[in-house]
């Protein structure tokens, strides 16, 4: 399913979405089971499945708690998966900055030609490069939440990065943020 010349997750993307979920980059872990946030210690499984954004999802599969098998399956549901860099490594901090120089624009092309309503980036050092390499904005602060600009039609939504290693945030603080984007979306259906 990848179109990439090396072991990667796929990109699960395609025009019609309402969201798109946004990672650094894959992790090695996650790539070898095949599956976004499939190490057991990240929260974003735990976090969205706690999450108001995620009760529809729910209720459609009949669930109270969702897990990384999941990923492909909201695909149908109006959720997508991809990654600001597509390169798979132990650690963040394995890439070098021409890693987002190189992948950030092609996130952007990415982006546009499906045209989600909402995307949402996790962790300020990917939205960071992002809006830097792929949108041309200088090195500012960002802070959490939804963004000043658009990428076409999408909104720009930034939470905290789920990965246990971000341990300024806790489990709680990921599930608000995640019905903060719920609130995004009950205001774009008015």
């Amino acid at each position: 399913m990848s179109t990439y010349p090396f072991a990667t997750l796929p990109d699960y993307l395609r025009p019609g979405l309402r969201l798109v979920f946004v990672g650094i980059n894959p992790s090695v872990y996650a790539v070898q089971r095949g599956h976004y946030f499939a190490r057991p210690t990240n929260r974003f499984w735990p976090a969205f499945s706690r999450s108001r954004l995620s009760a529809p999802i729910r209720e459609a599969l009949d669930r109270e708690s969702l897990v990384p098998e999941d990923d492909a399956s909201l695909l149908d549901l109006g959720i997508g998966f991809t990654d600001v860099v597509k390169l798979p490594t132990r650690n963040v901090a394995d890439l070098a900055p021409r890693d987002f120089q190189e992948w950030a624009p092609r996130l952007v092309e990415r982006l546009l030609s499906c045209a989600p309503e909402v995307v949402c980036f996790h962790g300020i050092t990917g939205y960071r490069a992002f809006a830097h390499h792929g949108l041309g904005l200088d090195d500012r602060d960002f802070d959490l939440g939804l963004q000043p600009l658009t990428l076409g039609r999408a909104r720009l939504f930034l939470v905290p990065n789920p990965s246990p290693a971000n341990a300024h945030f806790r489990l709680y603080d990921q599930v608000v943020w995640y019905d903060r984007l719920a609130e995004l979306f009950d205001t774009l259906a008015r």
